[in-house]
């Protein structure tokens, strides 16, 4: 059984069609076998089935959401995990130094067996590996709708940014483990240092030392947001005015209204929630 690697993934989100992308996954190796899902819910059936199979190692191909879908099904076994990134962010894979374009490569990468452990973040129900976010972005992805992205691609979530961002914000408040209460319009959590389009947004973060990268932004008008970028994409988010930056074991995250957060680009759930390290790392193939 161990001579052989079980790899999930989805064909519709593929623009390849499914069957070649399948077929050219297989022509890596004999030692390949492909799960091909048809949704999120086979999908966790999938990976939980072969959890109880007692695979030592799986592979994923997909982008955030698809590997975080795998990685809370086998967090809780021994299982080693390989990935091949093929959706359209892949923070997690670009965190880890995974070739973006080069899907043999990260074959190789499992092949050779190089292996790091990472902290896996709760987050209520959920879980996260790369970076969450409650309020602002989250609301970005609630409010892009399905026909946008089709008719738009990537430009469908700057077209919902500056709306969100003309909306009157809500008052989050952040209760780091010190007990203060920082409150602000929205918030950044952050296991890895990279965000959005590979910004490195969090420049202290690193993903295997238990520890929240937590940023409170004060407002969210467009002139706010603005400065926020340019503060960030010049690396100066540490002087940039109205950014509060907090490293801390765990937070838990109020509001009076409910406000929606999201993990690894996912929507997840509303406000009151809570964030730290889970108990168990997760092993994964690194080059």
């Amino acid at each position: 059984m161990s001579e052989k690697i079980p790899l999930i993934f989805n064909p519709s989100a593929h623009a390849e069609k499914g069957k070649q992308f399948a077929d050219k996954l297989r022509s890596f190796s004999e030692r390949i076998e492909v799960y091909e899902t048809n949704n999120y819910f086979h999908l966790k059936e999938i990976a939980s089935e072969l959890v109880s199979q007692g695979w030592p190692k799986i592979a994923v191909a997909g982008g955030d959401g698809t590997i975080n879908a795998v990685i809370k099904s086998i967090l809780f076994s021994d299982i080693e995990l390989g990935i091949f990134p093929t959706g359209t962010m892949n923070l997690f894979a670009r965190e880890l130094g995974l070739p973006l374009n080069n899907l043999k490569t990260c074959w190789q990468v499992i092949e050779e067996g190089k292996k790091k452990k990472v902290d896996v973040i709760k987050a209520g129900e959920s879980i996260f590996v790369q970076v969450a976010g409650v309020g602002y972005d989250a609301k970005i992805i609630e409010e892009t709708s399905w026909e946008n992205k089709k008719k738009f691609g990537r430009f469908s979530y700057l077209i919902s940014a500056f709306s969100v961002a003309n909306q009157d914000p809500p008052i989050i408040r952040v209760i780091p483990e010190s007990g203060e209460i920082i409150e602000g319009a929205f918030v950044l959590i952050g296991n890895g240092a990279l965000y959005g389009p590979a910004l490195r947004l969090f420049p202290e973060a690193s993903n295997d030392d238990r520890l929240l990268d937590v940023m409170i932004f004060k407002n969210q008008s467009p002139t706010d947001i603005l400065r926020y970028v340019s503060g960030i994409t010049l690396g100066r988010v540490e002087k940039t005015k109205g950014i509060e930056y907090v490293r801390t074991p765990r937070i838990r995250v109020e509001s009076d209204a409910k406000v929606p957060f999201e993990v690894d680009g996912e929507l997840a759930g509303v406000t009151p929630i809570e964030f730290l390290p889970c108990t168990k790392q997760l092993t994964v193939f690194v080059p």
